[in-house]
């Protein structure tokens, strides 16, 4: 039996940006738009901050790290409503 709260991906989103917000390394800009589910791990996608030829640049990697650190933090507590 899972100890996972079930959750609807709005409000799971709702969370995971006020998460977002409250850490250190947050960037204006930062912000988690989509969640979906594979195998038990939350994964969060959003702006990436890529530049105009669509390539990655610094920001991107905070980016990155963010949504690594909304699957860590978010995983083990919530499951999505099946759609």
């Amino acid at each position: 039996m899972s100890d996972k709260t079930v959750i609807a991906k709005n409000d799971l989103l709702m969370i995971a940006n006020q998460l977002i917000q409250e850490h250190d390394a947050y960037l204006e800009g930062m912000r988690a738009t989509e969640v979906e589910e594979r195998d038990g791990v939350l994964i969060f996608k959003g702006e990436y901050f890529l530049d105009e030829r669509g390539l990655p640049t610094i920001n991107s990697t905070a980016a990155f790290n963010m949504f690594k650190y909304l699957a860590h933090q978010l995983s083990p507590k919530f499951t999505l409503i099946p759609e």
